[in-house]
């Protein structure tokens, strides 16, 4: 139960106190045959791991950490200069207490003293290390032996062998009800059903779908998600990732959202496992690369962070970006109608250019240019929301952007083979003013979309439709609702058809 990735050089590394101080915490070891090292008191947080304290100097395995205030209660381990990981144990209200192992073997030498969570954890850890080590020699023996008979040696003495850990853990866990170990077991172990309780299916199998429902069901049983501790852990973060990516709950955002908040409402506020589960997951859906799990942190955003359930998380300054960011996402979420965008189309570049846009230098002057020209602009536009056809293929790209050279070309050919089968219009829109150089690369490609762009700076297209990067692809339904976004050119004509599919599969009204 130990992960492998260590936080040192943290700012604040507490240096062992002075012998004569009162110390809230005292954790001694006495490591027999440990090599001369510095050892460090590693705390679990999450998904990482932070240095707690610090024993410099350590001779013939012996050091003590000690300090003045209380540590947090969780999970810790040993860990040596070398980045050696020695072994886990709980801290908890006892915080005063000693260890001893023998280097030679440390699972099966391990013993606490003055704390029974860790007696009873490291009797735990022995079992399960030599049942692993019995399985391991189970294999060994079963070299020379033919196919047939390796697998029914193994099966045979698998099953006395599991039934014995079954058994274990069973009464560990009985014995153990109602402490912060069996808490802690209780998160890393996963709940599936006794064959006996599964019914069978119609083909006389097992039901999978019984066991799927039953697993999900039970999936987070007596955890208590207000225990701050379970944090500190290294298995929440696990479970929690697993549960959410894994193949625990449908993939989609209504179904993703859901299971947020029945999460973050079994949590208490403000202690450090509601924070850390919040902010896990505002990044993980702010950054989603899964095409409409924006939604997802919408949903955060105006459920929690905007009620001010986040104060403890995030500074005012950090809230204030988080909410800028999502008013923009929220107007560009799936199904929702596309902001309109009133273009110019190459055809009137040349006479756009002599009224002078390019040399405005302030908001003002472009606005007050823009009404001197309304009259002979207003003919000009070309809308987004003028364009009639089934499917608009909205793309925003830059002619200078070496990616957008090679989608725009991919495109094209991409959707040669449903041009004039399927209803589609490509609207692209150049992201740069440069008139000359990108009717240029136009002609060159022979580029045949609906070209257009913005030299009167009319619209906002940075938070219009999100653009920080090019190129940028969305496809608009006949209402101009975004159906999808963010594609890649080689998925614009497999999304169209997938999109024609379902619309002629679907009932007529």
């Amino acid at each position: 139960m130990m992960k492998r990735s260590i936080t040192f050089g943290l700012a604040g590394l507490l240096l062992t106190l002075s012998s004569l101080a009162q110390n809230a915490y005292e954790i001694k070891i006495n490591f027999k045959g440990l090599p001369d090292d510095t050892l460090y008191l590693v705390k679990y947080l999450f998904d990482k791991q932070y240095i707690s304290d610090t024993c410099v100097g350590v001779k013939n395995g012996v050091a003590v950490f000690k300090g003045k205030t209380l540590l947090d209660k969780g999970v810790y381990t040993l860990v040596s200069e070398r980045k050696s990981i020695y072994f886990d144990f709980f801290v908890n209200d006892s915080q005063k207490f000693s260890i001893s192992s023998d280097y030679n073997d440390i699972v099966n030498s391990l013993k606490a003293t003055g704390s029974k969570e860790n007696e009873s954890f490291f009797a735990y850890i022995r079992f399960i290390t030599n049942k692993n080590a019995e399985f391991g020699k189970l294999r060994e023996s079963t070299k020379g032996k033919s196919k047939e008979d390796s697998a029914t040696f193994m099966k045979d003495n698998l099953k006395k062998l599991n039934d014995d850990v079954i058994k274990f853990e069973k009464d560990f866990m009985a014995k153990e009800k109602g402490t912060f170990v069996y808490d802690v077991m209780n998160l890393k172990t996963e709940k599936y059903p006794d064959p006996l309780q599964i019914p069978k299916a119609s083909n006389g199998r097992p039901d999978s779908v019984w066991q799927y429902y039953y697993y999900k069901n039970h999936y987070w049983d007596e955890v208590n998600f207000k225990d701050a501790r379970l944090v500190r852990t290294p298995f929440y973060d696990d479970r929690l990732i697993k549960y959410f990516d894994g193949n625990v709950i449908l993939q989609h955002p209504d179904t993703v959202i859901k299971a947020i908040d029945m999460i973050i409402d079994k949590c208490e506020m403000g202690n450090d496992l509601y924070n850390m589960t919040l902010a896990h997951f505002t990044s993980k859906y702010e950054n989603s690369k899964i095409m409409g799990f924006d939604k997802i942190f919408v949903h955060i955003h105006d459920k929690y962070i905007a009620t001010g359930k986040a104060k403890d998380i995030y500074s005012e300054e950090t809230i204030k970006k988080i909410t800028d960011r999502v008013n923009i996402m929220r107007n560009l979420l799936i199904d929702l109608k596309g902001p309109d965008l009133f273009m110019i189309d190459t055809l009137y570049g040349r006479q756009v250019a002599k009224m002078g846009f390019d040399t405005c230098k302030s908001s003002e002057s472009v606005t007050k240019l823009y009404y001197k020209n309304v009259d002979k602009l207003t003919p000009m536009f070309n809308k987004l929301y003028d364009i009639k056809s089934k499917y608009t293929i909205l793309v925003f790209w830059d002619v200078d952007c070496g990616h957008c050279q090679t989608e725009i070309p991919k495109l094209q050919e991409g959707l040669k083979p449903i041009k004039g089968k399927i209803d589609y219009t490509v609207y692209a829109v150049y992201t740069k003013e440069d008139y000359d150089k990108w009717i240029k690369w136009l002609r060159e490609k022979k580029v045949d979309f609906y070209n257009v762009y913005d030299p009167i700076h009319l619209n906002n297209i940075k938070d219009k439709y999100d653009i920080a990067t090019t190129p940028i692809i969305y496809i608009l339904d006949k209402d101009k609702k975004i159906k999808a976004k963010r594609l890649g050119a080689e998925q614009v004509r497999e999304y169209i058809e997938l999109l024609e599919r379902i619309d002629k599969e679907a009932p007529k009204k």
